[in-house]
């Protein structure tokens, strides 16, 4: 159960009113998550689908989006994220045995994939800055300059939404993952 109190979606008064009205007209109803966030910093969360607009008139594609969502939440430790970013992914075109590679770290047969799953990872679990060798295997698997900028913003907003999923410790409602 979550750990901070959300009033109805249908209570909503305000700039919180506002952008769950969006999302409900985008995506049809209000994940648990956007309605936490909505409820205590609507700012906050506009921030964040500002942030994903941007991305998605970016040049990386949904699956190259949703897989490193996924990434950086498996090894968040993030269920909630995990459970939403399986499921987005599956929606952007990931087949299941590719999604289940991507959390467990294995290959998915997609040699441009595989090298964005590695270069996350990489990111992910480690700190300092990034090796010679995991830039130069990113720049050689395709990946561009810009897209560097858009990998470095997916990867941004994926650890807010993780973060503040693991301190709410938001219900999830979205399939479970198989």
């Amino acid at each position: 159960m979550s750990r901070l109190p959300v009033p109805s979606v249908e209570s909503a008064t305000g700039a919180t009113a506002e952008i769950y009205a969006q999302i409900k007209k985008a995506i049809g109803r209000i994940p648990n998550t956007f309605a936490a966030i909505g409820a205590h910093g609507p700012a906050a969360l506009k921030a964040v689908l500002a942030a994903d607009a941007v991305l998605a008139s970016g040049s990386l594609s949904k699956r190259d989006h949703e897989t490193i969502k996924l990434i950086i939440s498996g090894v968040a430790g993030c269920d909630y994220c995990v459970a939403a970013h399986s499921l987005l992914g599956k929606l952007a075109g990931l087949k299941p045995d590719e999604l289940k590679n991507i959390r467990d770290g294995k290959p998915t047969g997609d040699a441009k994939r595989d090298a964005l799953v590695r270069f996350v990872r990489s990111l992910a679990q480690t700190s300092g800055t990034v090796s010679e060798a995991d830039f130069a295997a990113i720049k050689a698997a395709g990946y561009s300059d810009a897209q560097l900028v858009e990998i470095s913003l997916a990867f941004a907003t994926t650890v807010f939404s993780n973060v503040f999923n693991r301190i709410n410790d938001t219900e999830i409602d979205f399939p479970a993952v198989a």
